[in-house]
């Protein structure tokens, strides 16, 4: 007569389902860490920035700061800029040193494989933290300015007008909605308030 072990095969089954629930439960735990980083990220490590312990401005470092949210980020032309900070939108239509309307996009929220990461390619997480009043730098071919911003406001994906070309000088931010760019975007004005005295150490 057969007879058939039903504990072992039993023990078995119940190994395999615990080990898959382990697998479930970790990977989801760490797609919440990766969600959750650029919300946890300034809490933990992202501080407001001092500008005067930044270092001075050189001819090739283009970059964005805004010290209240902890964004220090380069900027570039073209989309591939997105991946490495923030894009100079339209050139052509402002700058920090002949005025105009001088356009800045970055990613709201992106993820990617790790946490730190995440928070790196997500830089305009906090935008809707700001408010007029704050202040922003910008190093422009080796001389930084200053901004203060003036107006925070929402649009819609269609209300491109917020990049047409300005008689005044004025810097535009702007990113996407966390619902993404469907929902439309947030958008901040900031009024320039000259070159930034450096402070020598």
């Amino acid at each position: 007569m057969l007879k058939i072990k039903t504990k072992h095969t039993s023990r078995l089954r119940s190994g395999g389902l615990t080990f898959v629930a382990i697998v479930l439960l970790s990977s989801g735990a760490y797609v919440l860490s990766l969600v959750a980083a650029p919300t946890i990220a300034p809490m933990v490590a992202m501080k407001p920035i001092n500008v005067n312990n930044l270092p001075a401005p050189t001819a090739t470092d283009n970059r964005i700061v805004i010290p209240k949210i902890g964004v220090n980020i380069v900027y570039g032309e073209g989309e591939a800029a997105l991946n490495r900070g923030a894009q100079w939108r339209f050139p052509d239509r402002g700058n920090p040193a002949t005025g105009g309307n001088f356009i800045i996009a970055a990613h709201r929220f992106t993820i990617a494989p790790t946490p730190g990461e995440t928070v790196a390619k997500s830089p305009f997480y906090n935008i809707d933290k700001l408010i007029a009043g704050d202040k922003i730098v910008v190093d422009y071919s080796g001389i930084r300015y200053g901004y203060e911003i003036t107006k925070k406001f929402d649009v819609k994906p269609t209300q491109v007008e917020i990049e047409a070309p300005s008689e005044e000088s004025k810097l535009t931010l702007y990113s996407c909605e966390l619902g993404g760019s469907d929902a439309g975007r947030v958008v901040i004005t900031a009024k320039p308030l000259g070159r930034v005295q450096l402070v020598k150490n």
